[in-house]
């Protein structure tokens, strides 16, 4: 009796979305892979943040910018000038009205300046001891307003501190890329090829949702929130004229990193609803908890814990929310006319 050659059966056709799963290692790989991973993302946190340790100066004068340059902070120009600064040289004795004065209540000449009474020691004859004061009314002196809060070290270890604080805040963010490449080493070659497809959508899309939230605290929060803080104390009865640097270099960094994060809030809402935990109705539904939700994340993310502020930064996260309602309205419809284009065929 002669057997029949097996007739080979024919493979199942490989998915594309099924393929890039990388090679099988076996557990003491892994464990080798890991601990590189380690050590390449421990260098680079080490050197990044030595970098911003040097550069310490440069990064003060990036975070002070709000402070120094935000319009809400500026000199006000007062239409008229109701009170003199006595001043003898560069110490303020006391204001004057312009009243008692007899001067007319005049705008400045440039808009820039302030009128003054300046008092001028002077000695009369030879004799030193004949000291008399000369009062004379300036028109163009410069502004006494301050631009905001003066920052100052109290502690002989405070510039250390604040070195220290930026150097770590800085650091974790300059590696960050690098820390995201060698993480991606270690993963990216276990995906598959539709997985990996996502979470380079989810990276990028996440990346650039957190450096808006950055720069939204950066050029139009911070400033506000500040004056906020400043317009609080003096409600209260304290001055504000004064801060510790090391208290506002922390304020500002994690003000900063709570507002890029809390902008990350579509980057996970969009990855609940593509493994099918919500759709687009339950969003529609759930929108009255996420305006609650919402001002709970601003009122954590917001350090100083004013309402406008926290009003401010919950009207952009409430905007995000749309955003991702409306991507997954746009996915729904999709996905219905797929299976609607499947079923007819």
């Amino acid at each position: 009796m002669v057997n029949k050659p097996e007739e080979a059966t024919p493979s199942a056709p490989v998915d594309e979305e099924d393929e890039g799963g990388g090679p099988v290692k076996s557990f003491l790989e892994h464990l080798e892979d890991l601990r590189w991973m380690l050590i390449k993302s421990g260098v680079a946190v080490v050197i990044s943040v030595l970098v911003c340790l040097i550069a310490g100066n440069r990064l003060v004068s990036i975070l002070t910018w709000p402070l120094k340059h935000s319009p809400t902070f500026g000199p006000t120009k007062s239409p008229a000038v109701t009170e003199i600064p006595v001043l003898l040289g560069t110490n303020v004795l006391g204001h004057l009205s312009t009243n008692l004065a007899g001067l007319p209540q005049t705008e400045t000449t440039n808009g820039h300046g302030s009128i003054v009474l300046r008092l001028s020691p002077m000695v009369m004859g030879t004799n030193i001891t004949n000291l008399v004061l000369i009062a004379q009314f300036e028109t163009n002196a410069p502004s006494l307003e301050k631009s905001g809060p003066v920052l100052k070290n109290y502690t002989p270890l405070g510039g250390i501190m604040v070195a220290f604080k930026l150097a770590i805040y800085g650091g974790l963010i300059l590696a960050s890329p690098f820390l995201l490449y060698f993480i991606g080493q270690f993963v990216l070659p276990a995906l598959k090829v539709k997985e990996k497809a996502i979470l380079f959508r989810a990276v990028a899309f996440g990346s650039v949702l957190f450096f808006t939230g950055v720069a939204f605290c950066y050029f139009v929060v911070a400033g506000v929130a500040l004056m906020a803080t400043v317009e609080f104390s003096k409600w209260m009865g304290f001055a504000a004229d004064e801060w510790r640097a090391e208290d506002y270099i922390t304020f500002m960094c994690r003000f900063m990193l709570g507002m890029g994060l809390a902008f990350e809030l579509p980057v996970v809402i969009l990855t609940i609803v593509k493994i099918g935990l919500l759709n687009y109705q339950q969003l529609v539904r759930f929108r009255s908890y996420a305006i609650v939700g919402n001002l709970v994340i601003a009122a954590f993310a917001t350090p100083s814990a004013d309402p406008f502020t926290m009003f401010l930064m919950a009207i952009p996260l409430q905007l995000l929310y749309e955003v991702s309602v409306l991507i997954a309205w746009y996915w729904d419809r999709r996905d219905r006319k797929r299976e609607a284009v499947a079923g007819a065929t």
